[in-house]
């Protein structure tokens, strides 16, 4: 028979096994750098980047893998199939694949239309699953081990291939006699007789079932780390947008909606958290009361998110609404534990009511596990002498101390949540606070006031949100 040429091109020369055995070696040696990123740098930290991450390095490798394996077999040349004994002792079994190992992945076959031949090669047989010693399947007899769904893609394939001279490049599901279902990638050529008839048909087949589980892999977690972005970002602005409606706004000093008598020049600044793209549960509110006193209040709800804003405005809420009903600072803390305890979702806060009344320039607080209040005079500072007050939500039926404090002009009063400093050191938040008396001796008021308190604590890295709130008394 004449020799055999590919339908578009002459059949190829086998190249230098020197150049096979040098991409062999710069295929290991990136296999092993992308092994050592996966190990030293890549840790599953149980979110989705962290998986994402994972599954593409060892997408990489089991790549780099199949490469290496890939460039072997065109130095080494192909396995040959097993000869069938005359006559075997037991029945021959079918070769399992070797998981790992594409070797036992990628075969290759050739089917001759003149003499009616088949050749397959080792490799292949393992990946179907037969018989090593059985003969192979004729062109006719191969979709028989096809999925049943893809059996007319691969006649279809196999019809262009033989009829048009259209090279075969397509995957599809094979059914092993094990029940195993693996998906198998093939690519072959028509190879024409001298006359230009098509004498055979070549193709290779691999088993890439396992790279379409790694890509699945990757796809999955990628689609749940968009996923998961999403939500955060929805919830993060969903939040912003309940924070900036519910809370006075901090830009400038406050004002008061009817204008109100100028007893108290008012200021305040929202912080949000540096490591943490969730808004917390902190708040500050100024509020004239129809008696003529004045509400100053800040407080903190454990946790981050939308459900946590909400929480927060309901709290907030409640202190208006007790306030505005005449309620004093201690009785008000005990309704709003009380409130936090009967919630459907118990949550943990904590707070400080003040009732500044400007005819005595009388304070009285309340507070709620939370930082007492700085009272700046003359160039010094001191907090507060806190009442009895336990972190709201904590203890059922709890009571709350009350405190008086005479105020005189120029008194400056620091409201703050604890998320100016970090955990570790927020017990030197109070002191540092209390250095900038000095400073605070030279601001005009007390807006000036809270631009050098966020000068001093707002570069430095917050695991929190953080709420400030500032009133001087006037003359």
């Amino acid at each position: 028979m004449p020799s055999h040429v590919f339908a578009d091109r002459p059949a190829p020369q086998p190249p230098e096994p020197g150049s096979v055995e040098a991409l062999i070696t710069q295929t290991r040696r990136l296999r092993g750098e992308v092994d050592a990123v996966r190990r030293d740098a890549v840790t599953d930290r149980g979110d989705p980047q962290g998986r994402w991450q994972r599954a593409l390095c060892d997408l990489a490798v089991h790549q780099l893998n199949d490469l290496d394996d890939h460039l072997a077999q065109l130095r080494d040349g192909p396995v040959q199939p097993a000869v069938k004994p005359a006559a075997p002792a037991v029945p021959a079994t079918p070769l399992e694949p070797q998981h790992g190992s594409l070797l036992s992945r990628v075969g290759s076959a050739e089917w001759n239309l003149l003499s009616d031949e088949a050749s397959w090669s080792g490799e292949l047989y393992q990946i179907l699953g037969r018989d090593p010693g059985a003969p192979p399947l004729s062109l006719d007899e191969l979709p028989s081990l096809v999925h049943v769904d893809d059996q007319p893609m691969l006649t279809a394939m196999v019809t262009d291939c033989l009829i048009d001279g259209k090279p075969i490049d397509g995957e599809f599901r094979i059914v092993r006699p094990d029940g195993g279902v693996r998906q198998v990638h093939m690519m072959g050529e028509p190879v024409l007789a001298a006359d230009g008839s098509t004498a055979s048909m070549w193709a290779v087949l691999r088993d890439v079932s396992e790279l379409r589980r790694s890509q699945r892999v990757v796809r999955e977690t990628r689609d749940s780390l968009q996923h998961q972005r999403h939500i955060a970002q929805t919830e993060h602005r969903l939040a912003v947008e309940l924070q900036e409606a519910v809370l006075p706004p901090w830009r400038g000093s406050l004002r008061f909606p009817h204008g109100g008598p100028a007893a108290l020049d008012l200021a305040a600044h929202y912080l949000p958290s540096s490591t943490s793209a969730l808004i917390g549960g902190d708040w500050y509110d100024a509020m004239e009361l129809p008696d003529g006193q004045f509400l100053l209040s800040v407080g903190d709800l454990t946790g981050h998110g939308v459900t946590v804003t909400s929480g927060m405005s309901m709290l907030l809420g409640a202190v208006r609404g007790m306030a505005m009903a005449g309620v004093r600072p201690g009785q008000l803390m005990g309704w709003l534990n009380q409130l936090l305890d009967t919630t459907a979702q118990p949550a943990l806060g904590s707070a400080v009511c003040c009732q500044y009344t400007p005819a005595t320039r009388t304070l009285t607080w309340a507070q709620a596990g939370h930082p007492a209040p700085l009272l700046f005079r003359d160039g010094t500072g001191r907090a507060l002498t806190p009442p009895e007050g336990v972190i709201l939500g904590a203890t059922s039926g709890a009571t709350y101390g009350q405190a008086d404090e005479q105020l005189e002009p120029g008194d400056m009063l620091l409201l703050h949540t604890d998320g100016l400093v970090p955990r570790r050191a927020r017990g030197a938040a109070t002191s540092r606070l209390l250095s900038l008396a000095p400073r605070f001796m030279d601001t005009r008021g007390a807006q000036d006031c809270v631009r050098t308190v966020v000068e001093e604590f707002g570069v430095a890295p917050r695991e929190d949100d953080a709420c400030l709130l500032i009133a001087r008394i006037n003359p």
